[in-house]
């Protein structure tokens, strides 16, 4: 048998060869964030070698202590991808506004949000980290782009991915319609390889994420699912259930899309007033579009994520997602508590 292998650059050609009205423009900004994201991959494996990456150099726009590396990923990911011709504007979780291509550039009709580095207190202690971007249609790419430009709903957008920085570098893309996959950076060759094809969630989980030291903030719903996964087999359940927390919003997706389970960071009275914890724009919709289009769930509590309606390109909101009974159960719980109206379970109108 041959050793012949897909890579992102093929696969990504497959599928404008598929589509006789494509351009190759959405082709060629994935390949781009590809490479940002095999740059951002070199900098987390060199490690202490590259020097202090994990030390805080300030705060960013989320009031949110700045590492070295968070925003060292994020001048990689402007370097790679401003210039190709596909964008008219970009926005971050480390830049209070967009970045706009000016009119004397090279411009096209996407615009790209990202999170150039999720889960960077990780970072001192070798833990996992990853990159989530997501790619939007520009309302009019004959003009400037403007923040409002990068508000709307998940829906909207036609491709979504994360990569994970671990113990291999590992990405899951997904473009309309069409499945999730996932590629593998091989480092003998510095190209990301198709790995997996139509990526399902499984259905029934036994394990959950949730920062457990929040508890005493949480809300019924939420305390109510968490109590009944505790119980166990003598439970309302009937079955154990395991606890595993990163701190890395992409590792603990990765690991529900893998095997099964719910990744939850609901809204609490610690962070009630901000509407949530992760960002709608650049960490919840993504993820969300990934786990929908691979047969899971994602919720607010109350609803789909992939319907809320953005209301700032720094929006925060609830986020429970994995395998689509868990979900469901949540969302159940939370139509059942009486004792919490919509405007303080943190949806978004």
């Amino acid at each position: 048998m041959g050793s012949e292998r897909l890579t992102l650059a093929h696969f990504m050609y497959e599928d404008v060869r598929k589509e006789p009205q494509a351009t190759g423009e959405l082709a060629s900004l994935i390949n781009d964030i590809a490479a940002a994201c095999k740059a951002v991959a070199s900098l987390v494996n060199h490690g202490d070698l590259a020097g202090d990456l994990g030390g805080a150099v300030g705060r960013n726009v989320q009031d949110e202590t700045q590492k070295e590396l968070d925003v060292l990923a994020n001048d990689t990911f402007l370097a790679w991808t401003r210039r190709g011709g596909q964008l008219t504007a970009l926005a971050s979780e480390e830049m209070e506004e967009p970045y706009i291509i000016p009119m004397d550039e090279p411009r096209g009709k996407y615009l790209l949000v990202f999170d150039p580095l999720d889960g960077s207190s990780n970072i001192e202690i070798n833990g996992p980290v990853g990159t989530i971007f997501s790619i939007l249609r520009s309302p009019d790419p004959k003009r400037l782009a403007t923040r409002e430009d990068f508000l709307q709903p998940g829906r909207k957008q036609i491709a979504a991915g994360y990569v994970l920085y671990s113990a291999s570098t590992t990405m899951l893309l997904t473009l309309e319609g069409k499945g999730v996959s996932k590629f593998t950076l091989d480092p003998g060759v510095g190209e990301f390889v198709l790995t997996e094809r139509d990526i399902k969630v499984p259905a029934q989980a036994k394990e959950f994420a949730i920062n457990a030291s929040n508890q005493r903030f949480w809300d019924p719903p939420v305390t109510r699912y968490i109590g009944e996964c505790l119980a166990g087999k003598t439970g309302p359940r009937g079955r154990d259930f395991n606890m595993r927390w990163v701190a890395a919003m992409v590792a603990d997706v990765h690991r529900a899309i893998s095997r099964g389970g719910v990744f939850m960071y609901p809204v609490d009275e610690k962070c009630r007033a901000k509407g949530g914890r992760l960002r709608l724009l650049y960490e919840a919709s993504p993820m969300a579009m990934i786990i929908e289009h691979a047969g899971g769930k994602a919720s607010t509590g109350l609803g789909p994520i992939l319907d809320v309606q953005p209301t700032d390109i720094h929006q925060r909101i609830p986020v429970m997602m994995g395998s689509a009974e868990e979900v469901e159960i949540l969302e159940r719980y939370h139509a059942e508590a009486e004792d919490i109206p919509a405007s303080r379970a943190g949806a978004a109108e």
